[in-house]
């Protein structure tokens, strides 16, 4: 992304999930009701236009049943760590990610509930010029920042979390999960690596990481899609270009000889076998997008 400029893509995705939360109960795949709040609404009613006509699903099959089935899922783990006794939660990449807000169990992080149980600690990590975006646009939908939120600026490309997170409170003896959602394909290799080891070494027992990416074969062009090809005649634009992938089927391999276990590759597939059933059915969900859960060996 440009150097003073809010992400494009975290707006992107913002509106994706605000479609998709303003379908009725029986028929949305995911629900965010802060995702509308958080975008500039001239923005948002641009967006809007482009998927409701149907422009978006042309030009890209199957992206957006991706985008929402991925909040989905992501939710879905968040939701059973929070069960198994989650003490952390780090967004990577935070962009306009609303789980510290419309998690109750998050919310519950700086005083016990009834029954004992704490919440976990938020941090939220990103690029300083999104993260100030979003830290006025909780502001206002809030009227506060929560006091179980810290808010952690970092580049990606150019820092590690090895020196950041710990400065601001985290605790790398905690059981805690990372959510990387919709960042690693824009990262260097480099970048990667080094976060993948701060997590590898640096998290307690039982922590885990879930992320998105993207397989090798759509960013070398071996299969077209529309969506990549939208994504670079916009990168001047965006300053976010598509720069990592995985080979399809290789992601297990990849995590285990880098500290990790218990590795799920969750495909395309998978995630429509999963929540797409009944009005939902005939929805596409596009190939050649995956997602990594693991847990630190």
């Amino acid at each position: 992304m440009k150097e003073k400029q809010s992400s494009i893509t975290a707006s992107g995705i913002a509106v994706a999930r605000a479609v998709e939360s303003d379908k009725p109960e029986g028929v949305r795949i995911c629900y965010d009701p802060y995702a509308a709040k958080f975008l500039n609404p001239v923005f948002y009613r641009f967006m809007r236009l482009f998927i409701d006509t149907g422009y978006a699903e042309a030009t890209g099959k199957g992206v957006m049943g991706f985008l929402v089935a991925r909040c989905r899922y992501i939710d879905d783990v968040l939701q059973q760590c929070l069960k198994d006794g989650l003490q952390q939660l780090v967004i990577l990449g935070a962009g306009y990610d609303s789980r510290a807000y419309r998690f109750e169990q998050l919310r519950q992080a700086v005083s016990q509930d009834q029954d004992g149980a704490v919440g976990a600690r938020v941090f939220e990590v990103d690029h300083p010029a999104t993260q100030q975006v979003k830290i006025s646009k909780v502001r206002r939908v809030l009227g506060e920042l929560p006091d179980h939120v810290t808010y952690v600026g970092i580049d990606f490309i150019t820092q590690t979390l090895e020196r950041r997170l710990p400065e601001c409170g985290y605790d790398e003896h905690l059981k805690t999960l990372f959510i990387w959602e919709g960042v690693v394909m824009y990262l260097s290799a480099e970048a990667i690596e080094n976060t993948l080891s701060f997590i590898a070494h640096h998290s307690g027992i039982g922590s885990q990481v879930i992320f998105d990416y993207i397989y090798t074969a759509l960013i070398d062009g071996t299969v077209k899609h529309g969506e990549v090809n939208r994504m670079r005649r916009v990168r001047h634009i965006s300053g976010e270009g598509l720069t990592f992938a995985i080979p399809e089927g290789t992601v297990q391999d990849f995590l285990e000889i880098r500290g990790f276990t218990k590795v799920r590759d969750v495909t395309s597939d998978d995630l429509h076998q999963r929540y797409f059933s009944g009005p939902n059915a005939r929805r596409k969900v596009a190939w050649g997008y995956g997602i990594a859960l693991a847990e630190v060996s």
